[in-house]
Formats: structure tokens, sequence, C-alpha cells
């Protein structure tokens, strides 16, 4: 068994019973682990070969962007690759409803009224989609005033429009996204990571998530995401289900299920590996954002706890079925970080080996707090005191405890 690099003879270190790499020359870092990670072809060779394509994506997109220009894109040849996909699909769509409708309609009643249904139904399945906020408790400025105006001050910090809906949920999490034909900008807060978090890595949060109305994020248009949503109902459309002694027929109609599903799929996976290029590249662009509204130190403190996201999860989910919420997850958090604190560094070169994917729409966590550290380190513009911060936690004391509740029953 190799204990030391064979580069530079550093003794190999290991994070989470991994394969041992160098964490000096990182010999050995890129290794593809398929026991460690969830399949994402199906195929071992395949997966393999699409995490090699991945890691080098991954470390020449860091190179290129981490002494360069930091700024959102307008145009690139894959963006406009999906959005002509996009139409293509759409006129599609209104061709299926419109033969169905005519095949229904022509000379009532005739036997063309099946297919004409058939096809009127697909167009219906296949329909662009423009879903709300989810489950998230939807806050308004009279229930949360302290809140929405740090809002006001992040997005004003960082040159981002203030969101229409601002709600919260129980998960370790936080998105910002645009719904409804109208796409309006929400943003939803987590009340277990708030809570987590100090109140300077809060004000990073909200400079993230606010970073990605302006940083151009390819997700967050409405065409490529109809090209990416509709080609994934298409896949589940098309998926053969092939039931218990099925005749030749069933067999036949079954093979021809199963060509149309990979083909299908296979597409739904190249938009999607095209896609995501450009929604890393918008990560660490709204990661910048944060980093202005709470100075970098903050911005990277709030990075590497989405590296102990596990061990954070446990220790709020304990805190939860005793009945403890609020600061005594903020005090679990702390203690987290200070036991994994020596662990940060091969954490994080850990997350480049286990987050590299063709299909991620994050760079790997290590690579974002990275970038972070190189680039040009800048102060905050926006201070949240701990009074402020506590008034917040007041004002959504409501939502924390339902939180509570939620993570009790669910472990």
């Amino acid at each position: 068994m190799i204990t030391s690099c064979p580069r530079c003879a550093t003794a190999l270190s290991t994070a989470r019973g991994a394969e041992p790499w160098c964490p000096r020359c990182e010999w050995g870092l890129a290794a593809f682990e398929p026991d460690r990670r969830h399949p994402e072809i199906g195929w071992r060779w395949a997966d393999r070969a699409t995490h090699r394509i991945a890691w080098r994506l991954n470390e020449s997109q860091f190179r290129a962007l981490a002494h360069g220009p930091l700024a959102p894109r307008t145009f690139t040849m894959a963006r406009a690759a999906i959005m002509a996909l996009a139409v293509v699909m759409l006129l599609c769509v209104a061709a299926a409803a419109a033969a169905g409708i005519w095949l229904i309609t022509y000379d009532f009643p005739r036997l063309t009224i099946l297919p004409g249904v058939a096809l009127l139904g697909l167009a219906v399945a296949l329909r662009p989609r423009f879903p709300g906020p989810g489950e998230a408790q939807v806050l308004s400025p009279e229930e949360a005033p302290e809140l929405f105006a740090l809002i006001e001050r992040v997005a004003a910090a960082t040159g981002a429009p203030v969101p229409h809906i601002v709600g919260v949920d129980s998960s370790i999490n936080a998105y910002a996204t645009a719904v409804g034909i109208r796409r309006r900008r929400v943003l939803v807060l987590g009340v277990p990571l708030w809570a987590a978090l100090d109140p300077q890595e809060r004000v990073a949060l909200l400079g993230h998530e606010l970073g990605h109305f302006v940083n151009g994020d390819v997700r967050r248009l409405p065409l490529q995401t109809m090209a990416l949503t509709t080609l994934g109902e298409l896949a589940s459309l098309t998926r053969p289900y092939l039931p218990r002694g099925s005749g030749l027929y069933d067999l036949i109609v079954g093979a021809a299920q199963w060509v149309l599903f990979r083909v299908v799929r296979a597409l739904h996976l190249l938009v999607v590996s095209l896609s995501q290029r450009d929604s890393q590249r918008a990560e660490y662009l709204a990661d910048a954002l944060a980093a202005r509204a709470a100075g970098t130190p903050a911005a990277v403190r709030m990075m590497d706890m989405f590296l102990v996201t596990d061990a954070l999860e446990t220790v709020i989910c304990r805190e939860a079925r005793a009945r403890r919420a609020g600061a005594a997850w903020r005090e679990a958090a702390d203690t987290v970080r200070r036991n994994l604190a020596g662990s940060l560094p091969l954490l994080r070169q850990l997350s480049r080996r286990e987050e590299a994917s063709l299909f991620a729409s994050h760079p790997p966590t290590g690579l974002r707090a990275a970038m972070l550290q190189c680039r040009p380190h800048l102060p905050a513009e926006v201070t949240l005191t701990e009074s402020q911060s506590a008034r917040i936690d007041e004002e959504i004391a409501g939502p924390m405890e339902q939180a509570r509740r939620d993570l009790a029953a669910a472990h």
C-alpha cells in the first residue's frame, strides 16, 4: 500500500474514507471512485469518462477565472444551441396541439379522433411549465421588516433587484429563482441554514442568492428552462415499461420504447451538460457578489459550511428532536466548525473529486472557496450586527419552530 506521494514523497492524506491523495502536489486527487458516487449514466466506463472530462473542465474553468475577468455572459454557443432547441421544441409542441385539435374536429365524429386525442394529450404533457415558489412560507414586509430591510441593503450593494417574493422553508439550503409567466423573482431561505450562520455569513448568503438575479444564470432564463424541463418530461413519458408475461407485440413495442427513451435521455443529458458550464460560471459570480456584500472572509466561511453539511444536518436534527432551535442550532454549528476546522483543507480538496460532474450546476465547493481566496479580498459593504440578527430571528420565530417540528418528524 502506497503511503507517500510518488512525485514529492509527501505523506498521503485522506478524509471520509476516500482513496488517499497527496495534499501538496495533489497526486491521486483526480481518482474516480465509483462506489462513492451515485451513478450518473450507469455504465462504469461511461461514468469514469464523464468524471475525467468534468475534472478537466472544472480545473480549466477555475484557472481561466481565478485571475481574469469575472462577468456575466450574455452569449455563448452552448446557450445559443439550447435556445434554438427550445424554440424547435416549442414549435413542435404547438404543432402537435394544432394537429390534435384538427384531427379531433375534422368531419367529427371519425376515427381520426383517436390520434387527435393522443397528439393533444402529448402537447399538454409537454407544455411549457412555469412553477410557483413551492411549499415555502411567504413572508411580508410587515411580518419581517428587519429581514426585508437587510435584503434591500444587500441588493443595493450587489446591484441586484429586490425579489418580489421572500419565503422560508425547513431545508438546510437557500435558493433564488423566477416563477410564473411574469418571471417573478423569488428568494427562499432555509431556516435551519439561516440559524446556523453568523451575522456576516447571513449577509454573504443573501449576497450570493440575490446575485443570481444579475449573473446571467442560464437556469433562470425561460427558454433554456423550457428545454430542460420539456426534455426531462419527454424522457419520463418514453421510459419503457415491460410487464411480466408480455407477448411478441409487447416485446417489439418495449424495444422501440427503450431505443426512444435512450435517445431522448441522451439528448437531455447533452443539453444539461452544455448548460452547466454557464451555470457554474454564474455560481462563481454569485460568490463574488457575496464577497462584495459581506466581505471575503465571511463569504469563505459560508462556503466552508457547505463542506460539512452532513455533520451540520446531524447536529441540527439532534437539537430539533430535543425541542431546541434558533440559538441552539447556531451553537451546534459552531461546534461542528471547531471539530472539523483542521480537516477543512482536505475536505476542500476532496470536494473537487466528489463533486466533479458534467451535470452539476455548481462548481466543487472547494474550488469556490479557493476562487474567493485567490481574488482580491474585499471589505464588507453591508454589516449586520448581532442585535439586528437577533431581531430577524424573532421575526421568523414561527417558521423556525415549524422547521424544528418538520426536522424532528423527518428524522
